[in-house]
């Protein structure tokens, strides 16, 4: 089904693919209402065994490899996901059934609806890796980052965050650079090329990018911190 809304950084695309297995389809019909975050709820206690802890968000997680790579590297941390695509929410549910990642929380709908929802200073990271770069130029509307969506991530995340966004489109790159240098709320970090040129320390990597470097594509790392 395809997202018919005209809002900046709004989903676009499809949000199911093949058939999911007896398997997956069980999971996103127990689990995920298990896991789901609940807007208007404090992030804190949604995770009832960890509440004083540090958060992160990732937007678009996939079939949630990165994710559940940092979620069982890092299980002092509290992780968001969020993907409207059901195939890769089955995937990352998987995995949270059965490495029992009870530090994971997941949004299976549009983010721009969620992030209004979040208290404010929800976040200590924030991730967007390799979201569709939509490359027509008719078509860069429907890109997840927009000065509408950075005014929305500012809100939800702490001062000091990080906001890391990754790609292999330089066209992208480009355009996310520009929006976050023009935010009177973030702050690129780099101070030479091999701070945007290499991945971030224990990046675990993803498929796509993996996809892309075999095709010659060369990603991008860019770090934004909230001021």
């Amino acid at each position: 089904m395809t997202e018919v809304s005209e809002r900046a950084g709004a989903f676009f695309g499809r949000r199911k693919g093949k058939k999911l297995r007896a398997g997956q389809d069980e999971l996103v019909q127990t689990l995920l209402p298990a896991v789901r975050v609940v807007p208007d709820s404090p992030l804190a206690d949604q995770f009832p065994n960890h509440r004083s802890r540090e958060t992160w968000l990732e937007i678009g997680f996939g079939g949630g490899e990165h994710l559940a790579a940092q979620a069982r590297t890092h299980r002092d941390i509290n992780i968001v996901g969020c993907e409207p695509f059901v195939n890769g929410m089955a995937k990352l549910l998987a995995v949270i059934e059965h490495e029992r990642l009870d530090n994971v929380r997941v949004w299976d709908d549009d983010v721009t609806d969620l992030l209004p929802a979040l208290p404010e200073g929800s976040f200590d990271r924030v991730y967007i890796l390799y979201p569709d770069p939509w490359p027509k130029r008719r078509q860069r509307k429907r890109r997840l980052v927009s000065d509408e969506t950075l005014e929305g991530l500012a809100r939800v995340m702490r001062p000091g965050a990080e906001l890391r966004f990754a790609s292999d489109i330089d066209d992208y790159i480009g355009w996310v650079l520009a929006r976050a240098l023009r935010s009177r709320h973030f702050r690129w970090t780099a101070t030479r090329a091999d701070d945007w040129r290499r991945p971030y320390e224990g990046w675990p990597g993803t498929r796509y990018e993996a996809k892309a470097i075999r095709e010659g594509r060369v990603p991008s790392y860019l770090t934004f911190v909230r001021v």
